[in-house]
């Protein structure tokens, strides 16, 4: 049932903008998704299992985003850049990315513990969200492992790939702080040519 599920978190996403978490109610996802309430109980279990699996839909998109950036066109320090611009305007637009990259859970978002989770549901494991959610440190370094394996390439020693480790791991920080503090004028690649020498990538 992938189409009615992504039509669920869809709908949950929609709410969310609309209205803090804690006032969102599990028969309006549901009608607006154009299903049952108990097909919405058949697929997540309960309301913490649709969170949880729209936080684990979200943390996907934006890690498809990130992939996205590190395969496009230019130079390696263009193409982290592009990480760090698509950090910003994610967090930007979209506050569960937002906080899963800070850390800063607002009173409007669901309230969900990031360890995983014991589940008595019937739903099946792999459509299921209760493993660990990421935490802000595991993005760090899923986006930093990403980047070195992305710019090292198929014929990188060990020691290419330990040396760009530092530089990918400061620009994903960079991002973070984009998020927090975004910046002003000269913009996002003259903060990464400030973090990353030319010579480095």
């Amino acid at each position: 049932m992938p189409a009615a599920r992504e039509s669920l978190l869809d709908a949950a996403c929609t709410a969310l903008a609309r209205r803090p978490w804690s006032m969102v109610r599990m028969v309006d996802v549901a009608a607006a998704a154009g299903v049952s309430r108990q097909t919405l109980y058949n697929e997540f279990g309960s309301k913490d299992g649709l969170a949880r699996a729209l936080v684990r839909r979200e943390a996907d998109g934006y890690l498809a985003g990130v992939e996205r950036a590190l395969a496009g066109p230019g130079e390696p320090r263009e193409r982290l850049t592009a990480v760090v611009e698509w950090t910003s305007a994610a967090a930007r637009e979209n506050a569960l990315i937002r906080a899963m990259l800070t850390g800063c859970w607002s009173e409007r978002l669901p309230a969900l513990p990031l360890a995983a989770v014991p589940s008595s549901s019937s739903v099946p494991a792999q459509r299921r969200a209760d493993g660990p959610l990421p935490t802000p440190r595991d993005l760090v370094r899923i986006v930093r492992d990403r980047a070195v394996s992305a710019l090292a390439g198929p014929t990188a020693t060990p020691a290419d790939t330990a040396e760009l480790a530092r530089p990918c791991e400061l620009v994903v920080r960079l991002a973070l702080s984009c998020v927090a503090a975004p910046p002003g004028e000269g913009g996002v690649a003259e903060l990464v040519r400030a973090v990353v020498p030319h010579q480095t990538v």
